[in-house]
C-alpha cells in the first residue's frame, strides 16, 4: 500500500548550495521533516547545477519521511545567464538590457521543455522569447 502523502511543499533553492537557512528549514521545519538529510540529498542530485535556483516539490509522508522532485530552473534564470546579466529590465518595453541568440532560445526550449505547456519546441521556443520579451531581452538571429 502507498503511503498517504500528508503535505506537498514547493520551494526554491540554490542547485548544489542548499543550506538548512530559511527558506528550507522552516518550511520543512514546521511539517516534522529531517532537515539535514534533505538538504544533503538536494545538494548531491543538484550538485551539477552549480547555484542555479531550482524550484523543487517535496513530498511529505505521515511518517515524516519524504520524497522531492527537482524541476528545470525557472525560464527567466536562464535567459539571465545566457544574456549575461544580472537582472531583468524594469521598463522592458524601452530600456533593453541584453540580447541572446535564436540558437540560446533553443537550448532553454530544450532544457524547459518537460515543465512547459507546449507541444512542441517551435512553441516552446515562442514561450522562451516571450519571456525574454518581458524581461527587455531582445533574441536576435
Amino acid at each position: 500500500m502507498a503511503k498517504e502523502v500528508a503535505v506537498k511543499i514547493k520551494l526554491q533553492a540554490s542547485g548544489g548550495k542548499a543550506t538548512p537557512a530559511p527558506p528550507i528549514g522552516p518550511a520543512l521545519g514546521q511539517h516534522g521533516v529531517n532537515i539535514g538529510q534533505f538538504v544533503s540529498q538536494f545538494n548531491e542530485r543538484t550538485k551539477d547545477l552549480n547555484g542555479t535556483t531550482v524550484p523543487v516539490v517535496i513530498s511529505v509522508y505521515k511518517d515524516k519521511s519524504f520524497t522531492f522532485e527537482v524541476k528545470s530552473p525557472p525560464a527567466a534564470v536562464l535567459i539571465k545567464q545566457a544574456a549575461e546579466i544580472a537582472k531583468g529590465s524594469g521598463i522592458p518595453n524601452k530600456e533593453k538590457v541584453g540580447k541572446i541568440t535564436s540558437e540560446q532560445v533553443r537550448k532553454i526550449s530544450e532544457t524547459k521543455f518537460k515543465d512547459l505547456n507546449a507541444y512542441d519546441l517551435e512553441q516552446a521556443d515562442k514561450i522562451i522569447e516571450g519571456t525574454a520579451r518581458s524581461m527587455g531581452v531582445d533574441v536576435v538571429d
